[in-house]
C-alpha cells in the first residue's frame, strides 16, 4: 500500500498524466499495413493505439509485428502490407486503466509498460499515461514531500538496521 502521503501528492497531480488522445498519434483497424508502417516510421514511437471507426481502443501495434509480415522465405517482401490490415497483427492482450486514476495500480502496470492506455467504462480511447509523466509526478514528490508533510524517521526501524 502507498503511504498515504505520497498518494496524496501523486493525487494532486493527476491532471499532469494524462496525454489526451487528440494528440496521441494512432491508426484504425482497419488500415492497411503499409499506412501503419509509415505513420509508425514518422512518428518514431514503438508502439501506438488501434482504435475502430466510433473510437474504441482494439489494441497496440508494433514496427515488428508489421516487419514480421514483411518477412519471407526468399527476404523481405513490402509489397505484402498493401494485402493485410492492421487488425491481423495487432496485439489485443493489452492491460487498460480508467479515470479515477488508482495509482498503484498505474506504478505496478508501469513496471512493464512504457504506457498505459486510458479508456472511459465504454472502451473509448481517452489517451495514455506515460511511465516518463509518472515519473515527473514522482520526481515532483520527491522534492516536495517534506514541504506538506512532516517526515520522521521511526525509532523500531533504526534498531532494526542497526542488529
Amino acid at each position: 500500500m502507498i503511504a498515504k502521503s505520497i498518494e496524496s501528492l501523486f493525487d494532486q497531480r493527476q491532471d499532469h498524466f494524462l496525454i489526451p488522445a487528440e494528440i496521441v498519434a494512432n491508426v484504425q483497424e482497419t488500415n492497411h499495413l503499409d499506412h501503419a508502417f509509415l505513420v509508425l516510421t514518422k512518428i518514431k514511437y514503438s508502439r501506438i493505439p488501434v482504435l475502430d471507426n466510433e473510437q474504441h481502443f482494439k489494441g497496440l501495434l508494433s514496427l515488428s509485428m508489421i516487419t514480421e509480415t514483411m518477412l519471407g522465405m526468399n527476404g523481405i517482401d513490402p509489397s505484402t502490407l498493401a494485402r493485410h490490415q492492421v487488425k491481423e497483427v495487432m496485439q489485443t492482450d493489452v492491460p487498460t486503466i480508467e479515470l479515477p486514476y488508482d495509482i498503484e495500480e498505474i506504478l505496478h502496470l508501469l513496471v512493464d509498460q512504457p504506457f498505459l492506455v486510458v479508456v472511459d467504462k465504454n472502451r473509448i480511447f481517452t489517451g495514455i499515461v506515460t511511465r516518463r509523466e509518472i515519473m515527473k509526478v514522482f520526481n515532483y514528490t520527491a522534492h516536495e514531500l517534506e514541504h506538506y508533510f512532516t517526515v520522521t524517521e521511526k525509532q523500531t526501524e533504526k534498531i532494526k538496521q542497526e542488529s
